[in-house]
């Protein structure tokens, strides 16, 4: 009977609304909420059957559907903490909850996702939320590379944990030759003294270490005519020599200089000759010698280079020597660039990455299923996840001193909250006109 129809489709424009009430509330309650993303009701008919010419219409009413509209994204708040993390693009940040930290080791921790936290460290020094969601990355070698990981899976990320009172070294590995020789002590008939230098570098350990040059004029030939050339010899303090061998063990190099003296780039570098070493790399302007805490790269410039080494007529100038490298310092900040690296910053100025955390991708984020603390996990109708390097590929990039703000618009669901109440007005005036008209029919005498 239409009129019973009526009556059921009155009911299912209840239930409707009804719905999408919950969810507006939802979405004014979640305003201010860091990350969260609206969640959108939409209404869709149901036929019972479909009549034809004169027949008798049933009415089959409508049902709700909500979904959360994950791809959208909210305005990025700035923050005065490094580690209030935000995404500038559709990818997502890898996170575990804290409770899995106690699974048994080896069980499979359920990765989850988010687009943005404020991770603080905790008491074991793991980077998380006050929700208790960990940050996810890959640990970084001592050298501050990140090794090869499958970007398919998450086996090879591992909770973020760091050390506040680490302490850290930055071994010297290469030092720069900025420098000028005098050009009038390489002339015949010269005393030929050496000028000798001496260059602090850190070790392995962090220990200070000296590596020392001492450059010889070659003074052979006719008094006052310039040779151009010196002879380079490199030591290094950390080798001890043997008392048993009367050789100068700590002599790691010797080198032949010879200067360009033209009219075009006269006192610049015109070659390098081993005499005891390595050879020299002239499309680099390096040699890398053997000393105590392994291979050091010294950096003597190209050659023609105005920036190396130079042989002019001016005093002996050592000024703009420089290394990398610090001694050992005690961590004071964490810092995560755009590019995902969480970077540790020491008193000595020494930087080095500590973990670098992938952002996460679906093909559908909508398909993701919404979980408790603006958390998302995969599912069937979201697509299997890929792990893509931040500031790489269509995830965005991460912004350090940020949050994400919530994508609510307050004005646009105080319309809808409208539009709502008077849906859910009318369709109960639908039921109480059902019922009188039914009351009707019950009342006709026979």
């Amino acid at each position: 009977m239409s009129i019973s129809s009526a009556l059921s489709a009155g009911v299912s424009g209840l239930a409707a609304n009804s719905t999408r009430l919950a969810n507006i509330s939802d979405n004014i309650a979640n305003s201010s909420t860091y990350g969260y993303k609206r969640v959108d009701t939409s209404f869709e008919s149901m036929v019972i059957n479909q009549g034809r010419g004169g027949g008798l219409y049933t009415a089959g009413g409508v049902r709700a559907t909500t979904s959360r509209v994950v791809d959208q994204h909210g305005s990025l708040v700035p923050t005065g903490h490094p580690t209030d993390i935000a995404i500038s693009g559709r990818g997502m940040l890898p996170v575990i909850n804290s409770a899995s930290m106690g699974a048994a080791p080896g069980s499979p921790r359920e990765l989850v996702m988010t687009t943005t936290g404020a991770f603080r460290t905790d008491d074991q020094g793991y980077l998380r939320t006050s929700s208790g969601l960990i940050l996810m990355g890959w640990p970084a070698n001592s050298d501050g590379t990140i090794p090869s990981q499958p970007r398919d899976s998450a086996t090879g990320l591992q909770p973020i944990l760091v050390n506040p009172s680490q302490t850290a070294a930055d071994p010297t590995t290469q030092i720069n030759l900025r420098m000028n020789l005098p050009a009038d002590d390489a002339a015949g008939g010269n005393t030929g003294d050496p000028w000798e230098m001496e260059v602090e570098y850190f070790g392995n350990l962090g220990s200070s270490e000296r590596m020392t040059f001492s450059f010889t004029p070659d003074v052979a030939g006719p008094a006052g005519m310039r040779t151009n050339s010196w002879t380079m010899e490199i030591r290094d303090s950390a080798i001890v020599n043997d008392p048993g061998t009367p050789a100068d063990e700590s002599l790691i190099g010797t080198y032949t200089l010879e200067f360009n003296d033209s009219q075009t780039g006269g006192g610049t570098l015109a070659g390098v000759t081993p005499i005891a070493g390595t050879a020299y790399d002239p499309a680099t302007g390096f040699l890398t010698v053997p000393g105590a805490n392994g291979p050091m790269t010294i950096n003597l410039g190209r050659q023609g280079d105005s920036q190396g080494i130079t042989q002019l007529s001016a005093n002996f100038s050592p000024a703009n020597v420089t290394k990398n490298g610090s001694p050992v310092g005690n961590l004071t900040g964490l810092e995560i660039d755009e590019n995902g690296y969480l970077q540790a910053t020491y008193d000595t100025g020494f930087t080095r990455p500590l973990y670098q955390v992938p952002l996460v991708d679906v093909p559908n984020p909508n398909g993701l299923i919404a979980m408790d603390n603006q958390t998302y996990k995969v599912s069937p109708e979201s697509g299997g996840f890929y792990l893509w390097d931040a500031g790489d590929g269509p995830t965005g990039a991460i912004a350090g001193y940020a949050r994400e703000a919530s994508t609510t618009d307050v004005a646009a669901e105080l319309t809808d909250l409208i539009q709502t109440q008077r849906a859910y007005t009318s369709n109960a005036k639908v039921i109480q006109t059902v019922d009188e008209m039914l009351q009707e029919t019950a009342n006709l005498k026979r």
